[in-house]
């Protein structure tokens, strides 16, 4: 007996989603479609290229922000205009 692989289970997706598809069973659709995202680790967000030495610590922002007034109201705009 063969040993089910990562691209068997996809082609198995595959051919319920076309099913949920050709019997218009939208909810069967994406079901299949997350399902599929889930095994090709496209459900979980993609993280950027870090450079851990240019990353700014919390205690180093909160000094360089109580040292400076006009940074401070440049980081808060930014935050509002942010989220």
């Amino acid at each position: 007996m063969s040993r089910l692989t990562l691209d068997d289970l996809l082609d198995q997706l595959e051919q319920a989603r076309q099913i949920a598809i050709d019997d218009r069973k939208p909810s069967a659709m994406i079901q299949a479609t997350a399902t599929m995202a889930k095994l090709t680790g496209y459900d979980r967000p993609q993280l950027k290229d870090v450079n851990a030495d240019a990353v700014q610590t919390i205690s180093e922002l909160m000094n360089e922000l109580a040292n400076d007034d006009q940074l401070l109201l440049q980081r808060i705009s930014h935050a509002k205009d942010e989220y």
